[in-house]
């Protein structure tokens, strides 16, 4: 594969449509700044642009359905912005907290947020740990970070109790799951399931887990007991 050839964004499919509705085109905006910016600045690689819809934009943007109206949600190991900048141009209304510690990660978050003219996104250099006993969240989620025993002890400190948990997973979501049930649980945490979204849209509909913290767990387990919603983002993940 030739670089021109690499890096020519694909035209959005028409999946996209069905995902973004009248937001296509900040999606298509975004699409042409992880092919340009994304790839100079080593954020993903030159052979993820001809599945740049497919695999990441239209993935993630599916989770966008996962959540209430008006929440906010923490995206955990943002990187590109994946799966927070799709979920937040296909959910104006919800709240996505970018949470990136490497400073070229968190400035290029910044940068796109600004073009994409995203007001409904705020861009946090820390790593989860930092923030963990600072801040709490309606939601929390993440993609592509680590397997679900470890992702939950860095993401269910920051789960407010009450909230959630929910993580894109792929094919091996059972496995991971038989190993992570103690560790949830040990972080009061309960699995409530596997779910897809865009079964209807896609051929390859979004596999996420749903993990469910408890109301009473012990404030210092849920990041102090302290929420960091915005005014416009309260509420919960959708049961």
């Amino acid at each position: 594969m030739s670089d021109a050839v690499s890096r020519e964004t694909p035209p959005a499919p028409e999946v996209a449509a069905g995902v973004f509705s009248s937001r296509l085109p900040v999606a298509q905006a975004y699409a042409d700044l992880l092919a340009g910016a994304g790839i100079t600045r080593g954020l993903i690689g030159p052979r993820e642009v001809p599945r740049l819809w497919d695999r990441h934009l239209v993935n993630c943007g599916l989770l966008a359905a996962a959540f209430d109206d008006g929440t906010t949600v923490a995206d955990i190991g943002s990187g590109a912005g994946l799966p927070g900048i799709p979920i937040a141009i296909a959910r104006p209304d919800v709240c996505v907290v970018l949470v990136e510690p490497l400073l070229r990660r968190a400035t290029f978050l910044q940068e796109a947020v600004a073009a994409l003219g995203l007001d409904n996104v705020e861009v946090v250099r820390a790593r989860a740990e930092e923030l963990a006993g600072h801040r709490a969240f309606p939601v929390v989620t993440a993609r592509a970070v680590a397997r679900l025993d470890k992702l939950a002890g860095w993401t269910l400190p920051l789960v407010a109790p009450g909230g959630w948990l929910v993580a894109m997973k792929g094919a091996a979501v059972t496995e991971e799951l038989d190993g992570a049930r103690r560790a949830i649980q040990r972080l009061g945490g309960e699995v409530v399931g596997v779910e897809q979204y865009g079964a209807d849209l896609a051929t390859e509909p979004t596999t996420a887990v749903r993990v469910r913290v408890s109301d009473t767990r012990a404030a210092g387990s849920s990041s102090g007991g302290r929420s960091a919603r915005r005014k416009r983002g309260r509420g919960s993940g959708k049961r």
